[in-house]
C-alpha cells in the first residue's frame, strides 16, 4: 500500500494551488522546507448548499460516488475530502429554553436544525515557525491578571490551541508494579 503524499506548503491555499512539493512523512516534509513541519488540516474555498455543487467544483481532486462520474483518486493523492459543515451564519448561540407545559407536552418543539454547507478539508505540511502568532495573550496569563475578560478576548482564548507548560513527565509506576532488574523499561505487575 502506498501513503498518502500530502502538500507542504506554507498556507492552505498555496497547499491547494502550488505546493512546495509533496511528502508522506515530517521527516520528508521537513526536508522539503529546511525547517520543522506541523501537519495540519483546514477546511479551503468557499460552503456549497449540495454535495454535488461541490462534487462538481472540485472534480478530479476528491472521490466522486455519483453513477456515471465515479472518480477515486490514486492512494497517494487523498489528501483532500469534502465535508459538511455547520454555515457560518448558522453559529450563533441559541437561548435556553423554557419548559410550556401545554398540551401534554413540557418542552417547545425543537428548532429546526441548522444549515450546513459542503466544503474542502485538505490536510498538508506546513512551517513550524507559522504557529508562533496568536490573536491574543496564552489564555492561562489573561485569565491571571484579569478578573473579568470582554467577549471578544474570550473568543480569541477560546480558539486557541492548547499548548503545554511543560513537557509531559513520565507515568508513575504504581503501588503493585515493579520493573524488570534486566530491563528496566519494562513495567510488569508484581504479586
Amino acid at each position: 500500500m502506498s501513503l498518502i503524499l500530502y502538500p507542504v506548503a506554507d498556507n492552505a491555499e498555496a497547499a491547494l494551488s502550488a505546493p512546495l512539493g509533496r511528502a508522506a512523512r515530517e521527516r520528508e516534509a521537513a526536508k522539503i522546507l529546511g525547517k520543522d513541519v506541523v501537519f495540519e488540516t483546514r477546511l479551503v474555498g468557499s460552503g456549497f448548499a449540495t454535495r454535488e455543487a461541490a462534487l462538481d467544483a472540485y472534480a478530479g481532486k476528491v472521490e466522486d460516488d455519483r453513477p456515471g462520474r465515479t472518480f477515486t483518486p490514486p492512494p497517494e493523492d487523498r489528501w483532500a475530502r469534502l465535508v459538511e459543515v455547520v454555515a457560518p451564519d448558522e453559529r450563533r448561540g441559541r437561548a435556553p429554553v423554557r419548559p410550556v407545559y401545554r398540551d401534554g407536552r413540557r418542552w417547545p418543539d425543537p428548532p429546526p436544525p441548522p444549515r450546513t454547507v459542503w466544503r474542502l478539508s485538505i490536510n498538508f505540511w506546513r512551517p513550524a515557525a507559522a504557529d508562533q502568532p496568536l490573536d491574543g495573550p496564552q489564555a492561562r496569563l489573561a485569565r491571571r491578571r484579569a478578573r473579568e475578560l470582554d467577549r471578544e478576548t474570550l473568543r480569541a482564548l477560546t480558539r486557541q490551541p492548547l499548548r503545554p507548560v511543560k513537557p509531559q513527565q513520565g507515568l508513575d509506576i504504581g503501588l503493585f508494579e515493579t520493573r524488570l532488574p534486566e530491563n528496566p523499561n519494562i513495567i510488569v505487575p508484581d504479586e
